[in-house]
C-alpha cells in the first residue's frame, strides 16, 4: 500500500510539472513571437555574467509588481555594466505579466545564450538586456513584421482598417481601438513620452500599411513600439497563415524540445532522491529433506 501511494505521489508530481495550471490568457500570452542576439559572446564565468544575473533576476522580480520597469547592474566604469528592461501588455494581470516575463527570460537563455545583447518578445510580454546603455534613448529601427497571406480588396474592409490604425497613432503606452469587424491594439515603451510614443507609432502604422498592403492582419514591431490590427477571424489563425515566420516558428519548437528535456531530467533526478524504495529480501526456503 506504501508503495502504491508512493508511486502516485511521484506520478502526480511529474504531471504537475509538464501540466502547470495556466489560464488559456496566460498562454496565449506566451507565444512565440520573435528573438534577436548579438553575434558577439561574452565569458560565462567573466564580469558581464557577474552583473547579468542579478539583472535578469530583478526583471523576472519586477514583473509581479508592475507592468514595466528598467534596471541598470553594475558600475558604468568597470565596462562590464549590464542594462535591461521588461515590458506587459497592459491587460495582462500581474499573475500573467509574471509568468510571461519568467518564460521569456528562461527562452532568452536558452535562445541567446551567452550572447552580449538580446530580446525576445512573446504575445504578452517583452524582455531585453545589452551591455551597452540604450534605456531612455529614441530608437524606431523595425525588429519585427508580420502580414498574413489572406488579403481583402474590400473598400469597407480599407477604410475601417485606416480608422483603426489612425486611432492607435493617438495612444499613449497602450491603446486598443475597434470600428466594425477590424480591431487592433498598439503600445510603446513605458519610458516614452507622449510625443516621441506618438511619433513611435505612426512609424508602425506607416510600416504596416505599406508593407503588409491588403492583409486582413498584420503586426509590425519596431524598438519601442510595436501596432497589429486583424480582421475578424483573422486574428487566431495558426501562424501558417503569417509569412516570414518560419523562424519563430523554428525557434518555438526549439525551445519546447529543450524544456521538455529539462523537465524529463528533473523527474529523473527526482525519482532517484525522493522515489527510492527497496524490497525485503523474500525468506528463505526451508531445506528439503529427503522423504
Amino acid at each position: 500500500m506504501f508503495l502504491n501511494k508512493l508511486h502516485i505521489s511521484c506520478l502526480f508530481f511529474f504531471l504537475t510539472l509538464l501540466f502547470p495550471h495556466s489560464t488559456k490568457q496566460s498562454a496565449k500570452a506566451a507565444s512565440f513571437i520573435y528573438s534577436g542576439c548579438s553575434p558577439s559572446k561574452y565569458d560565462p564565468n567573466g564580469p558581464f555574467q557577474n552583473n547579468l544575473t542579478p539583472l535578469l533576476t530583478s526583471i523576472v522580480s519586477g514583473a509581479a509588481q508592475a507592468s514595466y520597469n528598467s534596471y541598470k547592474s553594475g558600475d558604468d566604469s568597470s565596462g562590464a555594466a549590464a542594462y535591461g528592461l521588461y515590458q506587459c501588455r497592459n491587460d495582462l494581470s500581474s499573475d500573467d505579466c509574471s509568468n510571461c516575463v519568467q518564460s521569456a527570460v528562461s527562452q532568452l537563455n536558452l535562445v541567446c545564450a551567452d550572447s552580449f545583447a538580446a530580446s525576445l518578445q512573446l504575445d504578452g510580454c517583452f524582455v531585453r538586456y545589452s551591455n551597452e546603455d540604450f534605456l531612455g534613448k529614441s530608437d524606431t529601427t523595425m525588429t519585427f513584421r508580420k502580414c498574413s497571406t489572406s488579403r481583402s480588396d474590400d473598400a469597407d474592409f480599407f477604410r475601417r482598417r485606416d480608422d483603426v490604425l489612425a486611432d492607435l497613432q493617438n495612444g499613449v503606452s497602450y491603446r486598443t481601438s475597434s470600428s466594425g469587424t477590424v480591431q487592433g491594439y498598439a503600445q510603446c515603451l513605458g519610458d516614452l513620452g507622449a510625443a516621441d510614443c506618438s511619433a513611435c507609432l505612426a512609424q508602425a502604422v506607416g510600416q504596416l500599411k505599406n508593407a503588409c498592403g491588403s492583409a486582413l492582419a498584420a503586426d509590425v514591431y519596431l524598438a519601442q513600439c510595436y501596432a497589429r490590427y486583424w480582421a475578424s477571424g483573422h486574428y487566431f489563425r495558426s501562424s501558417s497563415d503569417y509569412s516570414d515566420d518560419d523562424i519563430g516558428r523554428t525557434v518555438a519548437i526549439i525551445v519546447g524540445i529543450l524544456a521538455g528535456l529539462a523537465l524529463i531530467v528533473v523527474f529523473i533526478s527526482f525519482l532517484r532522491k525522493t522515489c527510492k524504495f527497496s524490497l525485503s529480501p523474500l525468506p528463505a526456503l526451508p531445506a528439503l529433506t529427503p522423504s
